[in-house]
């Protein structure tokens, strides 16, 4: 007597023959599977990084913010948003005017904190409402501060 399988589910031995009948097999095809995963984690991981990937707008209340500018693309890239924005600030140190990034930075308004992130480039873009801000920076353990106004795209703070 012979038993039925419920919809969709087939016989095992039936499972099997499918495999041995496919050019690979079932081994191959899993190890095949494996070998592909493998290949596309390692591509993700050394492929160079693009601007794209780390230039990122980011909104914190009424604040929009980007950071970037090492590499001359993403300088490129920069400059391209820079009408989106009303102030800029660059990070550098040094008599020759070194490019900072990893620089922590607070944007304060009347004593106010409005926005507060870890600047991930040398140029940051903020977007803001009109008026006038105190940004406070700090690296390495030293605090820097400048006041500027929206309009204001060449800050610099210098350490």
């Amino acid at each position: 007597m012979s038993r039925q399988q419920p919809p969709g589910q087939h016989h095992p031995s039936a499972q099997r023959a499918r495999a041995a009948l496919h050019p690979w097999g079932r081994k191959r095809m899993l190890a095949l599977a494996a070998l592909t995963a493998a290949g596309m984690a390692l591509t993700a991981a050394w492929r160079p990084a693009r601007a794209g990937d780390q230039m990122v707008i980011r909104t914190m209340g009424p604040v929009s913010y980007v950071c970037g500018g090492v590499a001359e693309d993403e300088r490129t890239e920069m400059a391209g948003l820079e009408k989106n924005f009303n102030m800029g600030i660059l990070f550098t140190q040094g008599s020759n005017g070194e490019f900072l990034s990893d620089v922590a930075v607070r944007l304060l308004r009347d004593e106010q904190e409005v926005a507060a992130f870890r600047a991930t480039g040398p140029r940051c873009l903020i977007r803001a409402p009109e008026g006038s801000y105190n940004i406070e920076a700090s690296y390495k353990g030293q605090t820097k501060t400048i006041k500027i106004g929206t309009g204001s795209r060449d800050a610099q703070l210098r350490w």
